[in-house]
């Protein structure tokens, strides 16, 4: 079982950064989707990431993705998409588990909600970046597909590709 506490690169509390707990509305998706959100201390517009976590949901390693972006100056947004279900548990395969009930359509648009929520925010530059993880790999290569020249950079760390007929509209 992975310790999150020696992985830290970023501590919640870093003055040089502010976060807090978001709920963005996806009518199309579960509702609403809530997440962490990670910005520079100071309240200059920035460029944001959106934060993909794999099947697991909003665990402590992404929080610190989320915060390692905001210390590199930018707005960075981490989805939890057991929130739904009731959030991050605590236990890694407690949170597999809940994740393979989920519906995957939803989800889907729910990352997609959050994709455009953070890109127009007032603080945003309107720049919009997204990175994931596995699932969230394949997350962020369908927002690639689905997004096209409004998503500005794809950063997947593996998961699935999209179709060889869907990848010219990235």
């Amino acid at each position: 079982r992975p310790n999150y506490a020696w992985a830290i690169q970023v501590q919640p509390d870093d003055k040089r950064i502010k976060t807090s707990t978001e709920t963005v509305p996806s009518p199309q998706g579960y509702g609403t989707v809530k997440g962490y959100l990670a910005r520079p201390a100071n309240d200059t517009k920035q460029p944001v990431v959106l934060v993909v976590h794999e099947n697991r949901g909003l665990n402590p390693y992404i929080q610190d993705v989320a915060r390692r972006l905001a210390v590199a100056n930018f707005i960075a947004f981490a989805p939890d998409e057991l929130a739904s279900a009731g959030g991050y548990p605590g236990d890694e395969e407690k949170a597999a588990q809940m994740f393979g009930q989920l519906d995957r359509g939803k989800m889907m648009e729910d990352f997609q909600a959050a994709a455009t929520w953070l890109k127009k925010r007032p603080d945003s530059t309107g720049k919009l970046g997204a990175i994931g993880f596995c699932y969230g790999g394949g997350v962020v290569n369908q927002l690639a597909v689905r997004m096209g020249g409004d998503l500005n950079a794809a950063v997947p760390f593996y998961g699935a590709q999209p179709k060889p007929e869907d990848a010219v509209k990235i």
